[in-house]
């Protein structure tokens, strides 16, 4: 029976649309078609497949009903319908699908593929067998790529490579063979060969759901939040009921300072899957962030009722500061990890940190000692860090930032006076300037901004001569230092979202980079977070980071460190002389009006009463201290090293080298 259907050319027009990208506006054209030819089985099964694809199943499995109702002969709707039943692991009603569109389609190798996935699910294994071998014999390019994500997972990666090789020389455009080639680039840490592979995989597939996905990832991993993004929108326009993209995209969000849209993106994945414990727990780090603490509370708790052996979620709940666990939660704690059953070595870490400062919050210094030196000792083992290595690139950064090379290039880079840097050794106090200077209606706090670093590698690209920054620096010319500074604040504009003149960038570990971002933002200013080197020093022991700041997890370590801070610091004051203004956090308690009026002069900033009620500003604060800069000044904080006096010996050995300039404020 014949049916009254659209033009070829409409259905081509359609075509067309989804390999743009503008899968609504297909959506709406298909609709509209089947208005005026509601039994038009092209068009039907076009949008079963759409839906398919947006993870939309039950429109998807509607329209292929109608489709395959309407032309029973069809295979194509068969193997549509069959995917989606394999997707929702409806295995009986795969099998019957698939087989009959085997049947209809014996060429069809995709359906014979699908239909060993299905007998796979439902147990027939030979059965399953004999679908694969009857699909890899109608495309050989489907068993060399079988083959080679054999071997992928088997951790072969060599002959892995080799047989995806193979695959693109008979087929250069298949993209499920450019997509694991990058996987195996981003697991040999070459994320530059990685995003090549996917970028050209998503120029020849634009719907290519999980190439999008892995791109996003790529990016997101290097810091490049805003391709990182698109990556993840595009995706979730593929797939708007996919909860995957939503919870990358707001775990993109988050680290960008893009907080509320973070948090949007959060309870729209865990509106898709109520069960996502990350999402959950990303939720409660952003409503932490944005000062919402008990709905904070709240998620954190949820998380764990779904995942209790992550270590991660009571780490964020003691990180607080002001949150205190119970007696039967403490228990719990040191139940789990007394188990033996916490998997990964990063959750036991998590829980040492927790019960550190669970023990901590109720005077109990001698166990939380114990638990803060387990809890680093295991953290050292997971995270590659090297003081040698360390030195000898502050050396370099040294010899090429002398003062000759200041004096030659003076007024060279760009001459916008928006940034305000705080830098400094973490745990010093530098969320409490940010907070004090973003309380002014001049000035906007952005967080820790990762450019000034991606501005500085920058320098190594296309160089085949083996000569990388610092030196590369010595190869610039005016027009360079003034293209950088105009680079970094390109980077920094999707974080200035409200306007303000002036902004804020407190990534303590610019410290190094001080003679570049002089050279490239001349006009800049630039504040040094100090803190007494035994407070600074113990506060970074007693803190698990995110990621970075490796140098953290163990007390000889960090001392060196702080050396070379503190040797560093006196070279850039020496070379530039009244470019950085060093703020003491202890002299920033004791006498917070006079240090508040100093540091506005020196940014050149009006006073505003705001910046003294600095507890009263609303904005996210992503640090360990958003609760205490929420509060009004305290000096809890000073000296708390001599809770643990006796236990830091070899720390203070380390630092006596510089130990005399802080005696004053012990």
């Amino acid at each position: 029976m014949s049916h009254a259907s659209a033009t070829r050319a409409v259905f081509e027009e359609i075509i067309e649309l989804i390999n743009q990208g503008e899968v609504r506006t297909a959506i709406e054209t298909c609709e509209a078609t089947l208005e005026r030819y509601p039994r038009d089985v092209n068009i039907l099964g076009l949008l079963g497949v759409i839906y398919l694809k947006q993870n939309r199943p039950g429109e998807a499995e509607r329209y292929l009903r109608q489709t395959i109702a309407l032309a029973p002969s069809f295979a194509k709707p068969h193997e549509d319908l069959g995917i989606l039943m394999l997707e929702q692991e409806r295995g009986e009603e795969a099998v019957a699908l698939l087989e009959k569109a085997a049947r209809l389609d014996p060429a069809s190798e995709s359906a014979l593929f699908n239909l060993g996935k299905a007998r796979v699910l439902i147990g027939k294994g030979k059965e399953a067998d004999d679908a694969f071998e009857a699909a890899f014999a109608l495309s050989p390019t489907r068993k060399l790529l079988a083959d080679a994500a054999r071997l992928h997972a088997d951790g072969n990666m060599g002959e892995a490579e080799r047989l995806y090789r193979q695959v693109l020389d008979a087929d250069p455009e298949n993209v499920n063979a450019l997509r694991m080639l990058a996987m195996i680039a981003a697991s040999a840490n070459h994320p530059e060969d990685a995003e090549r592979l996917l970028r050209r995989a998503v120029s020849i597939a634009p719907d290519y759901f999980t190439a999008q996905v892995d791109l996003g990832r790529i990016y997101k991993e290097q810091d490049r939040y805003e391709e990182a993004m698109a990556c993840f929108r595009k995706a979730i326009e593929l797939e708007p009921n996919n909860a995957k993209p939503w919870f990358l995209l707001a775990g993109t969000l988050a680290p960008a300072a893009l907080t509320e849209q973070a948090a949007e993106a959060y309870q729209r994945c865990i509106e898709l899957r109520p069960d996502h414990a990350g999402a959950w727990l990303g939720l409660g780090h952003t409503l932490k962030t944005i000062g919402k603490q008990e709905e904070g509370i709240a998620a954190y708790r949820r998380c764990i009722e779904l995942k209790p052996d992550n270590g991660e979620t009571y780490w964020s709940l003691a990180n607080l500061k002001t949150f205190r666990f119970s007696d039967e939660e403490l228990q719990q704690m040191e139940a789990r990890l007394a188990s033996g059953q916490v998997e990964h070595p990063s959750s036991e870490v998590n829980f040492m940190f927790a019960l550190a400062k669970a023990h901590e919050d109720r005077e109990d210094h001698d166990t939380a000692w114990e638990w803060y030196l387990r809890g680093n000792a295991r953290q050292r083992e997971l995270v590659s860090y090297d003081p040698v290595h360390l030195q000898v690139t502050h050396d370099a950064l040294l010899k090429v930032f002398d003062a000759g090379f200041f004096a030659e290039h003076a007024n060279q880079g760009c001459d916008d006076p928006a940034p305000i840097f705080i830098l400094g050794l973490p745990r010093s106090g530098s969320t409490l300037l940010e907070q004090i200077i973003a309380s002014h209606s001049m000035v906007e706090g952005t967080s820790e901004l990762p450019y000034l670093a991606q501005v500085a590698s920058s320098l190594n690209r296309n160089r085949a001569d083996g000569i990388n920054y610092p030196q590369a620096a010595l190869e610039l010319g005016p027009e360079n230092f003034r293209q950088l500074g105009e680079d970094y604040l390109a980077l920094t504009q999707m974080h200035r979202t409200e306007g303000t003149p002036r902004f804020i960038d407190k990534m303590p570990n610019n410290f190094a980079n001080v003679g570049l971002l002089h050279l490239i933002l001349p006009r800049a200013k630039i504040i040094d977070a100090r803190r007494h080197p035994l407070d600074a020093c113990l506060g970074n022991f007693r803190q698990l980071y995110a990621k970075g700041q490796n140098f953290s997890y163990d007390l000889q370590e960090i001392g060196e460190y702080y050396l070379e801070y503190q040797r560093l610091m006196d070279a850039w004051q020496e070379r530039l002389p009244g470019k950085i203004l060093t703020v003491q956090y202890e002299e920033n308690v004791a006498d917070n009006e006079n240090q508040v009026r100093r540091i506005l002069e020196f940014c050149e900033l009006p006073w505003e009463d705001s910046c003294l009620k600095f507890y009263e500003t609303e904005r996210p604060v992503r640090t360990a201290s958003s609760e205490q800069v929420r509060q009004p000044i305290y000096s809890g904080s000073v000296n708390y090293w001599k809770r643990y006096q006796d236990k830091l010996d070899e720390l203070c050995e380390v630092l006596a080298p510089i130990r005399h300039r802080y005696r004053h404020l012990e």
